[in-house]
């Protein structure tokens, strides 16, 4: 229990570094731009000190260059202390990013490992095998629920066909008892061209009467 108590401890404290790093730079960094502007403003005071005692006190104005220089020079000594620590703030920021994201990247492929423990590709093409198999029984099995109990349909073309066949035999042998066929038979059992062309039958019975004629008329001519 204390070696892990310890270990959290000393994980905590690894994350928390470069925050606290971070917290210390940029209050330096705080510190070191007020220091900036204190020179600059200094600067810009032994310069007007020159410019206003350059022709009554030549020894005024060369003191006041003096301190203007020695300002000048803190001035850039500031100025680039600030940019090196700007840039360890960038520096360690950046390493902070690419620490936490690799430590992401980690804590994914360990969830993706386990989450594979054992798995192979040989073991997804057996699950995949047998689901196919438990969906084409379940397609079978439809098919036998949905089936007609007493076994297929009956068409019912072939149905009529053989009433008509039956039909036929009754009329055939009531034709055979009676030896007339009833005139509704008889009109059922005629060409379809008689009752749908009569004005082509009446007109092939003029042409035979016309040739009857003038076969009589031939006959009386010969005579």
């Amino acid at each position: 229990m204390f070696s892990s108590w310890f270990g959290g401890a000393a994980a905590q404290k690894r994350k928390d570094a470069p925050k606290n790093a971070i917290l210390m730079l940029r209050e330096q960094l705080g510190m070191l731009q007020k220091r900036k502007n204190h020179l600059e403003t200094q600067v810009l005071e032994q310069e007007a000190i020159a410019k206003k005692n350059v022709t009554s006190n030549k020894n005024a104005a060369l003191s006041a260059l003096r301190r203007k220089k020695v300002h000048e020079k803190n001035l850039e000594q500031t100025e680039a202390q600030i940019a090196q620590l700007e840039q360890q703030v960038y520096s360690i920021e950046a390493a902070n990013i690419n620490y936490e994201t690799l430590n992401a990247m980690k804590a994914a492929g360990a969830a993706m490992e386990k989450i594979h423990n054992g798995l192979t590709i040989e073991k997804v093409d057996e699950a995949m095998e047998k689901l196919r198999e438990q969906q084409d029984l379940n397609n079978e099995i439809a098919e036998a629920i949905t089936r007609p109990p007493y076994g297929e349909q009956l068409d019912e073309e072939d149905l009529e066909q053989e009433l008509e066949g039956l039909e036929q035999a009754a009329m055939d042998e009531r034709m055979l008892n009676t030896g007339t066929v009833p005139v509704a038979d008889q009109l059922n059992r005629l060409p379809a061209t008689t009752t749908a062309e009569p004005s082509r039958a009446n007109k092939q019975a003029e042409e035979d009467d016309e040739e009857a004629e003038l076969a009589k008329l031939r006959a009386e001519m010969a005579i």
